[in-house]
């Protein structure tokens, strides 16, 4: 920062100083959804793109503040629009003039707290009256040219820092995808056999069901611990005592989970644990017996067992029916230790992409807010 400075004075002003502030305000139209032209142009509210229409109420580089409804009050909703774009009245729309440059204006604005210019309690209001007052600051005010040029160099270096995450995300996102894709080809391929090729067995013959020793209990008769209680489709509490102990396969029961799949309809569980009955819970003598039922489960489509599609579920007589391939306990237990391999790099990639992401997100919070920690000359500017 010092080096960046080369030791020039920084000016403290406020986003109400028309010299170097525009508030373009005036051109924000709300839209109702119905009423909308279905177009190329980005709709911004409070937080983000709501939508994509015909038309715009804005050209350029401009920096959007949340007026109300941000999604958090500590890290307060700031994006930065470029080209066309269509601002409803849920934003402050602002950019900056001669002596700041928008892009430094945006980064700086993201460091603000901007909790002592709120009013309205539960939904919290950013009035013009209050954006005005905003403190903003400006690198050797008395040279204009040299000010842009440190403005410059900041956001170079916070640009950077960006672009090298969204870059990582980018890659990590793909070699996920990558894996996702490889790991359903052979999960399938091993799977699928030839008819006459192994026998079938019904599901209630090939486990036994405990769903009879399952019990529900209210969210608000539950005595916290560190138990965990499932539900559908996975943990939903912590208790202080258990049902089970040991290792279980747990399949879904209800819920929209059921048709959507957006988690896997059988998951394993292990040691201690409480179930409630939205989860059917089998027990099967071996490992490579449960883990080659969860793999098959989770890879066939349960449709036609499923009944009740306003509330959709999977009842006993159901789930025991299920036809399952049975290949002898040895090609089980090759099947599940290639795809354990599979599911335990994907799941790696899946459980590091948001720690990775968060890590350089930090990473850039650190360096953003130092770089932009500008002295200030008195309380009175601090306040």
């Amino acid at each position: 920062m010092e080096k960046l400075l080369s030791g020039v004075d920084v000016d403290w002003d406020n986003l109400g100083n028309e010299r170097y502030v525009e508030i373009a305000n005036s051109g924000r139209k709300p839209v109702k959804a119905s009423l909308r032209a279905a177009g190329k142009t980005p709709y911004y509210g409070a937080n983000n793109i709501q939508d994509y229409v015909d038309g715009h109420t804005h050209d350029g580089e401009f920096v959007l503040i949340a007026e109300d409804g941000s999604a958090s009050l500590e890290r307060y909703s700031i994006q930065y629009a470029t080209g066309k774009f269509w601002a409803n009245n849920h934003v402050h729309v602002v950019r900056g003039k001669e002596g700041l440059n928008s892009r430094f204006l945006f980064h700086y604005l993201c460091i603000v707290n901007f909790i002592p210019f709120l009013s309205g309690g539960g939904r919290a209001k950013l009035t013009k009256g209050k954006l005005v007052d905003i403190p903003v600051p400006i690198p050797c005010p008395d040279n204009p040219k040299k000010s842009l040029e440190i403005q410059a160099a900041f956001v170079r270096i916070l640009d950077a820092f960006t672009a090298m995450t969204a870059e990582l995300t980018a890659e990590l996102t793909a070699e996920l995808n990558l894996r996702k894709k490889q790991y359903n080809h052979y999960r399938d391929q091993l799977l699928s056999f030839e008819e006459g090729e192994v026998e079938w067995k019904s599901l209630g013959e090939l486990a036994e069901n405990l769903d009879s020793k399952r019990k529900p209990i209210t969210s608000g008769l539950r005595e916290a611990g560190n138990i965990p209680y499932y539900g559908a489709s996975g943990i939903v509490d912590y208790v202080k005592d258990y049902i089970f102990d040991g290792d279980f396969l747990l399949v879904s029961e209800d819920g929209a989970n059921l048709l959507a799949r957006n988690t896997p309809i059988a998951f394993s569980i292990s040691g201690k644990t409480w179930v409630n009955n939205h989860a059917h819970v089998l027990k099967f003598d071996t490992y490579a017996e449960r883990r080659y039922v969860e793999y098959y489960l989770n890879s066939i489509d349960l449709t036609p067992y499923i009944s009740g599609a306003a509330q959709p579920k999977l009842n006993k007589k159901n789930l025991e029916s299920i036809r399952i391939p049975n290949p002898s306990p040895t090609e089980k237990e090759r099947i599940v230790s290639i795809l354990d391999k599979f599911d335990a790099l994907t799941s790696s990639i899946t459980e590091g992409l948001p720690r990775e992401i968060e890590l350089r997100q930090k990473q850039y919070e650190y360096y953003r807010d130092l770089l932009l920690s500008f002295p200030k000359p008195d309380a009175e500017v601090a306040a």
